[in-house]
């Protein structure tokens, strides 16, 4: 792999209203670790809202208020990065971005270009929505869509979302005590495309919906999106650093999975 985006949301980052700095720690370790392999990684985070209600405690049920609070916690947010990744001498850059730049040829171009000139020079763009302007979006919990977005129309090969949910099931795993994990998905049901939406966590505002929205986009595409905790990350490297699939579900739509460079454990 040359380049891939991680997509990590608030039911990761944040807990008991606010951003947990061990687990932005975690990560920051592994995007090093996946870099150190020649790879590069574009990063889409959530988690603005949740750093500004550290500074201001809005009521984050109101559209309004969410929005104040991503503005205020947007830069806290960028900060917290900074610091986590200048640990290891690593530039980072912020990014907006809604789904109406993705309707723009010119606007889609110049921000690849301003991504293809970051990575170039060994930074690490730290992408997420705009959610002071992007209502709908903000409404919905799109970054998984976000996501999937850059991935496509930035050139990755592989979108790898951390979340609570460590892996697509056959069932509902919280309902059902025999739910098995699916390791390799390549087509998902309609039926589940089409599901409530239940997010976690009090600033989520995805939930297994969005996520398999997000991996039916890359699969129509032609792309490959991996599914893993980002609680515990061991799945995550063993994937991504060892290149072994043990844990987490791979969404891929071709059939010869030693193309993938990926051993199944």
């Amino acid at each position: 792999m040359k380049r891939i985006v991680i997509k990590v949301g608030s039911a990761v980052l944040t807990e008991q209203n606010r951003v947990v700095r061990e687990r932005m720690a975690a990560l920051v370790d592994l995007i090093v670790k996946v870099r150190e392999k020649g790879i590069e990684v574009i990063l889409v985070s959530s988690g603005a809202v949740a750093a500004g209600y550290t500074l201001c405690k809005l009521d984050k049920k109101i559209v309004a208020n969410r929005q104040a609070l991503a503005s205020i916690g947007q830069p806290k947010l960028i900060s917290m990065y900074q610091k986590k990744f200048g640990k290891h001498d690593v530039v980072v850059s912020q990014i907006l971005l809604t789904a109406d730049d993705f309707d723009s040829r010119k606007r889609t171009y110049h921000a690849k270009c301003a991504v293809e000139t970051l990575l170039e020079q060994g930074i690490v763009p730290i992408i997420n929505e705009n959610d002071v302007t992007a209502t709908e979006e903000l409404v919905f919990g799109d970054n998984d869509q976000l996501s999937a977005h850059v991935a496509h129309y930035f050139d990755a090969e592989l979108l790898v979302i951390l979340s609570d949910i460590d892996s697509y099931y056959d069932k509902d795993p919280r309902k059902y005590e025999d739910a098995k994990p699916l390791k390799v998905v390549r087509e998902i049901p309609k039926e589940s495309l089409e599901a409530e939406c239940t997010p976690h966590g009090s600033f989520a505002t995805g939930g297994i919906v969005t996520k398999l929205k997000a991996a039916d986009f890359l699969l129509k595409r032609g792309r490959k999106m991996f599914l893993a905790s980002g609680f515990e990350l061991k799945d995550a490297y063993a994937f991504l650093i060892d290149e072994v699939h043990r844990g987490g579900t791979l969404f891929l739509k071709r059939f010869d999975e030693a193309e993938e460079g990926v051993e199944t454990a």
